[in-house]
């Protein structure tokens, strides 16, 4: 059985913040991850859906430096180049299925969200870049931990089907409370009352869905339009230009079409329904795109569970203790919906990162 300092599961923003932080301090971490790629919710693609260094955020999109002071603290720490969400131009506002859409120019322009050059992806490519080799194990899930009298026992199944069972001092769970304690058994059991609340905590993005329908160009700038629509009718409930930094034109949109009801139409019925709005909204030229992508994160096992279909809400902070018991003290939680501090965020993932980074390393003593 091979032993390490810290292991931590997941491989997104806040799991690969936290290993940054901690290999900083030279301290021993190994990352864990069940994707096949690292990211999380975090997945910037190609016109295709696929991981890519440069495209479309299917995940989260924008930050909000004038409120989120960690985010930006985290861009300029890793030397990366951001850009305003287009805003210029008119917006387009639909209120019922028999009217006309209206068009509406703002009273000022918005230039308060930001987006980063080649994708929200840059982020964790850059702290990836950062680790040792071999610090990050895709294609692997934790499906157990147990205390042990020289640390935590993880029982780790890959691909292949295969298992082993590694020993690390500490661990971070740099996931959602929910997923966590959906996926995961733990012996001793976790207390019940934590337990029900790592089950009642929201996991952001997970019951949504967004649509993008790229483009040879951006032809809704041409006629004076911003990308930016709202509908009372959907399929799309918001929509906003998603055109990348580096010219490549897009629109998308947030499904208001709840999560069950999306698996029944199924994904070319969903897309036509969504392409169709477009057309209303935009003109004929929104009808010819050269691809859509549907990225549906309810139906991603590795997000979203049962649960997390039919609750929408955002997570909440709270009570700052996400484990008790004879837990406490050997593994922390890290996940965004964790933070004090706009969880469920990008700059949520970076904050709890941080405090988990920082707990361990005031207790080196048992590293």
């Amino acid at each position: 059985m091979s032993t390490r300092q810290v292991v931590v599961i997941g491989a997104g923003l806040a799991g690969l913040y936290t290993a940054h932080a901690l290999h900083s301090a030279n301290v021993d971490v190994l990352i864990i991850e069940a994707r096949d790629r690292i990211g999380g919710r975090i997945l910037t693609a190609d016109d295709a859906g696929l991981p890519a260094d440069d495209g479309f955020d299917l995940g989260p999109s924008w930050y909000w430096p004038q409120m989120q002071p960690a985010m930006e603290a985290l861009v300029a720490e890793l030397g990366l180049e951001s850009f305003h969400q287009n805003s210029v131009g008119d917006v387009i506002f639909e209120k019922m299925s028999r009217e006309q859409p209206q068009r509406y120019s703002p009273a000022m322009e918005n230039h308060q969200s930001m987006r980063l050059f080649r994708g929200t992806s840059a982020t964790v490519r850059a702290l990836a870049e950062r680790l040792p080799a071999g610090s990050i194990r895709l294609q692997t899930t934790v499906t157990a931990v147990s205390l042990a009298d020289a640390g935590v026992e993880l029982t780790l199944k890959r691909t292949d089907g295969n298992t082993e069972t590694l020993l690390a001092r500490r661990v971070v769970a740099a996931l959602p409370p929910r997923l966590l304690e959906a996926t995961v058994s733990f012996s001793p059991p976790q207390d019940s009352a934590m337990a029900a609340r790592w089950r009642a905590t929201p996991t952001w993005m997970a019951p949504h869905a967004k649509f993008f329908a790229v483009y040879d160009e951006a032809f809704w700038k041409t006629n004076g339009l911003s990308g930016t629509a709202q509908s009372m009718v959907g399929p799309m409930v918001e929509i906003h230009d998603a055109t990348t930094a580096s010219g490549k034109a897009a629109l998308f949109g947030f499904l208001g079409v709840g999560a069950g009801q999306r698996k029944a139409l199924g994904e070319e019925a969903l897309k036509k329904a969504c392409l169709a709005q477009l057309g209303k909204l935009f003109g004929k030229q929104a009808l010819r795109p050269r691809a859509t992508i549907l990225k549906d994160w309810a139906a991603d096992p590795l997000t979203a569970t049962a649960t997390d279909l039919s609750d929408g809400s955002h997570p909440e902070a709270g009570n700052p203790q996400w484990v008790s018991g004879p837990w406490e003290g050997c593994l922390l939680l890290a996940g965004s919906e964790t933070s004090p501090i706009e969880p469920g965020y990008l700059a949520g993932a970076v904050v709890a990162a941080k405090i988990a980074a920082e707990q361990i390393l005031a207790n080196t003593d048992i590293l």
